[in-house]
């Protein structure tokens, strides 16, 4: 079996060392309007980021709009129970890089290179994402594991993203590439997403 490959100081991929991941509003009101992808399947695959993020020892932004306003319920039950240490940043920004405790809390991980999810693609994923590029970081928004209003805004909005920079990943791709190799220590972080992954994957149907 080939050796180990040693973990690279200044890796251009994803890593444990150099990512942050970012979740945006992954709230009731706003998944039961997404209909650019399976409900079910999409919160599936945030879960899965989630449990990737924790197992690898990422950094993690969670952040709620119209909460203290009410018009808007906190994190989804099923997400915030994969986070349950992770501080709640609710805002009254759609643009949350325009929220001052939201920008603090990305800019306090030190990481340049951030996992980009949220609801909807085309705005509170979007809007924060092209700011981010414009001010030096790297944003690579989780295709699978955010949704629109519909298939052409989610399209549109990756289309816009990537034009301006971005790196689209899914959730698998992510934790694999945050393992990189099974002969690394802690490969069994990967194995434990991916055998519980794929069952649920199947019980939906997908």
């Amino acid at each position: 079996m080939a050796g180990r490959t040693p973990i690279r100081p200044d890796d251009h991929l994803l890593s444990p060392e150099n990512a942050a991941l970012v979740l945006i509003d992954y709230q009731p009101e706003q998944v039961g309007t997404v209909r650019s992808i399976d409900r079910d399947l999409m919160m599936l695959n945030v879960t899965a980021v989630a449990r990737a993020a924790t197992a690898f020892g990422l950094p993690v932004v969670l952040s709620t709009v119209g909460v203290a306003l009410g018009a808007n319920s906190g994190t989804i039950e099923e997400l915030r129970a994969e986070l349950p240490d992770v501080e709640e940043i609710d805002r009254s920004t759609l643009n949350s890089w325009e929220d001052p405790d939201f920008r603090a809390a990305v800019e306090a991980t030190g990481r340049k290179k951030i996992v980009m999810t949220g609801l909807w693609t085309e705005v509170c994923v979007a809007f924060p994402t092209l700011d981010m590029i414009r001010e030096g970081y790297e944003v690579y928004p989780v295709t699978d594991a955010i949704g629109g209003v519909s298939r052409d805004a989610h399209d549109s909005a990756l289309r816009r993203m990537t034009q301006a920079g971005a790196r689209p990943v899914t959730a698998v791709s992510l934790a694999a590439e945050l393992q990189r190799d099974w002969g690394r220590p802690g490969a069994d972080r990967l194995r434990g997403i991916l055998r519980w992954y794929f069952p649920e994957v199947q019980k939906l149907g997908a």
